[in-house]
């Protein structure tokens, strides 16, 4: 494919990251492109975040405080890094537009798929998501987006515009189907529009009034599926560090438990994480996050560990 020149920072093509700023700090050969099994795609914008801005910092955040991580994962008792993990230099930002910023996320999630790799996307605002679910679609077809986060973001438009993280998992209904857990805040018209379309939606009180709602979540999952995690799903106690905190969020074993369940039953075509917005010189939350992305990694490569 055709790569625009302004995509990475007006290159044609991506660099790959080495120590120190690869994820985890990762050397040839496990951070080589050619034979990684994931690619991890940093996109540093918050272009329309109209409460707390910063989490354009998220990304960077992220791959820093990776290289605390240990590689070895008590859990599985396995080192997901031996697949192969690289690391795309960051994407160019357009603060202009949007929706330039969605074409952007597509096209490296294009050249990542062309690639037989499978896409992490590191934000950054939710709205990005857009960009690989977009990408997805177009190379798989039919998907189910597992959607967790505080907020539904099932809104057709915000402040005139469709292209908005509070907009993203409405646009995202065009190309996948969806399922969320851990919403928390919802505004009339989204309730209403979850009824219409019929989309599965747990929200988090109903988890914690009900725990055994959990184990509705999978068999409502298609066979593939794409995991989008807003940080701000989990209980702002422990993790503060979002453009949004919204009380009453979901904890670390849970969301664990649930994203182990779908690895292991489903085929997860990719991941993100977002809207982490960094704290110094509380750098716990920026822990939480990568730890997060490498359980993910974790668990989705665990079929060919040893």
């Amino acid at each position: 494919m055709v790569m625009s020149p302004s995509l990475w920072k007006g290159a044609e093509i991506p660099e790959w990251l080495g120590p120190p700023f690869s994820f985890l700090g990762l050397r040839t050969p496990e951070a080589d492109f050619e034979s990684a099994r994931a690619v991890i795609v940093p996109a540093p914008y918050d272009g329309t975040t109209t409460f707390r801005s910063g989490t354009r910092e998220g990304p960077r955040a992220i791959l820093a405080a990776s290289r605390e991580l240990e590689l070895y994962d008590e859990e599985t008792e396995t080192e997901a890094f031996r697949q192969g993990i690289a690391t795309m230099d960051e994407l160019a930002v357009n603060v202009a537009s949007p929706r330039e910023m969605v074409n952007h996320v597509r096209q490296a999630g294009e050249y990542v798929l062309a690639a037989g790799k499978l896409p992490v996307l590191l934000g950054g605002e939710h709205l990005l998501s857009l960009g690989m679910i977009e990408a997805l679609g177009a190379r798989h077809g039919t998907f189910t987006i597992l959607h967790l986060d505080a907020h539904a973001d099932l809104r057709c438009s915000y402040q005139g515009s469709p292209y908005s993280n509070a907009c993203v998992m409405y646009q995202a209904l065009q190309h996948a189907s969806l399922v969320q857990v851990g919403i928390r805040a919802i505004t009339r018209e989204e309730h209403q529009l979850v009824g219409e379309r019929g989309i599965p939606c747990f929200l988090a009180y109903h988890l914690w009034r009900d725990p055994s709602l959990w184990e509705r979540v999978v068999p409502l999952l298609g066979p593939r599926v794409y995991i989008s995690v807003d940080l701000d799903v989990f209980d702002p106690s422990f993790m503060p560090a979002v453009g949004t905190p919204e009380p009453g969020g979901l904890a670390w074993y849970d969301v664990l438990r649930l994203l182990r369940q779908v690895c292991s039953q489903k085929q997860v075509l990719g991941f993100d994480v977002m809207e982490l917005l960094p704290h110094p010189p509380h750098v716990a939350t920026d822990i939480m996050a990568a730890r997060l992305v490498y359980k993910l990694l974790t668990y989705i490569f665990l079929d060919n560990q040893h």
